[in-house]
């Protein structure tokens, strides 16, 4: 006979069933755990050969079922629980979305129109200080103009470019200029 133990050892696991779900549960923690476990045994007895002849059949199947537990709570531990995909499906993008991009370039595009409507001199001085990040000063030693002039082209340009992008203008109150 070529199937000797795998005849022994279903035979083993008919006549002990009881007996091993008990172990296995007293084991295991879990009769249902202990059933699963013994089930898995019995598909991969398929898979014993006569290699090697079986001594105890019912230590065999016992480990075997102990062996399957173990493998399939660790397969339990890798696993993501829902909460844990709840999580990972809440995490924002941070990437603007297709139409705020198109909205955006868009936008630029009528800021580069609305600066090439200006005159040189208002359009230099709002991007020296708005681009560049220059200060007033620097901008008005650069063009050898006065501050006021300098004032003055920024608020024209200001005032040009935000009629141009339908925006509204927030105009400061405050106090007389600082001096310098």
């Amino acid at each position: 006979m070529t199937n000797i133990n795998r005849v022994r050892l279903r035979s083993q696991l008919v006549e002990n069933y009881d007996t091993l779900i008990k172990k296995l549960t007293r084991r295991l923690g879990s009769s249902d755990f202990a059933h699963e476990a013994l089930h898995e045994t019995f598909l991969r007895l398929d898979r014993v050969t006569d290699v090697v002849p079986v001594r105890s059949p019912a230590d065999y199947i016992f480990r075997t079922a102990i062996n399957v537990a173990k493998d399939r709570q660790k397969a339990q531990n890798y696993r993501v629980s829902r909460s844990e995909i709840d999580t990972l499906l809440d995490v924002s993008d941070e990437a603007p979305d297709p139409a705020r991009v198109v909205e955006a370039r868009s936008e630029v595009e009528a800021f580069k129109r609305a600066l090439s409507e200006l005159p040189e001199r208002p359009r230099r001085v709002l991007e020296s200080i708005l681009v560049e990040g220059r200060s007033a000063h620097e901008v008005s030693a650069q063009l050898q103009v006065s501050l006021r002039t300098v004032e003055n082209d920024l608020r024209l340009a200001l005032g040009h470019c935000s009629d141009r992008l339908s925006y509204t203008m927030i105009r400061r109150l405050g106090g007389p200029r600082p001096r310098s």
